[in-house]
């Protein structure tokens, strides 16, 4: 029985993973309600889903679902202590914080970029979750784990995509990547540095450059006499050849 649900579960996988690039590690998004299916079944989440998988998990939930665990009380005590172990992900709810079943079905709206997993047990969050193309969802039955096969909304968005009538959003990415590749597409950053090149130029590199001033600081008075004294000198000294020259 559990080499079958192994097979259901690659078999499933292997579809997603060719038809939304879902890929390891499987990123899975828990409520309280599953959270308290484990508890109750005994379910070592962290041990199981890896196994089962067959492969890397990552388990998250979100502020909401803790903050409607704590509302609850003592009900669900176990199930928010299990769920307080999980990575907590980033919701849009900040201000306000929502239901748990709206706060992860919020998370996979325009076509589950991230691509998570849903694991609940609520019967009105599944029915969601499964008209939402390419979004995994997972339960607990008889206390086993199950991933259950690809929804109808699913199958049919998946045929759109082969005929050519859609375009899926791993398809969008990696058309986009592409581009970027080849240089067809630049990135925003390249953008903003040509946009900085572009500017006008300095005014200050505009102004003339002065002329350096010449040192045109005036003889002293000290100096002409030295130039007159060696003039003179050697205007006495070529009258004295001159003169010895006649004698001789």
């Amino acid at each position: 029985m559990k080499i079958t649900r192994q097979k259901h579960a690659k078999k499933h996988l292997g579809y997603f993973r060719n038809n939304f690039g879902v890929r390891e590690p499987y990123q899975i998004l828990l409520d309280g309600t599953f959270c308290q299916a484990a508890l109750r079944g005994r379910i070592q989440l962290r041990e199981q889903l890896p196994r089962y998988l067959m492969g890397e998990t990552q388990l998250c939930t979100t502020r909401c679902v803790l903050k409607e665990l704590e509302t609850l009380g003592k009900d669900l005590y176990g199930a928010k202590l299990i769920a307080q172990k999980f990575q907590v992900r980033n919701c849009p709810h900040f201000k306000s914080a929502v239901s748990g079943s709206e706060c992860l079905l919020s998370m996979v709206e325009e076509g589950n970029p991230h691509h998570y997993f849903v694991a609940t047990q609520d019967q009105n969050l599944s029915v969601k979750v499964k008209k939402k193309p390419g979004v995994p969802l997972m339960f607990i039955i008889q206390n086993t784990i199950v991933l259950d096969k690809p929804s109808p909304k699913t199958i049919a968005f998946v045929k759109a995509v082969e005929s050519g009538q859609l375009v899926s959003v791993h398809e969008k990415q990696s058309i986009k990547q592409l581009k970027e590749e080849q240089g067809l597409v630049k990135n925003p950053e390249q953008r903003r540095k040509k946009r900085k090149k572009v500017s006008g130029p300095n005014p200050l590199s505009c102004l003339k450059k002065k002329k350096k001033a010449r040192d045109t600081k005036p003889f002293s008075a000290s100096d002409k006499k030295r130039k007159r004294k060696r003039i003179r000198n050697r205007s006495t000294s070529k009258v004295l050849s001159e003169k010895q020259n006649a004698e001789v």
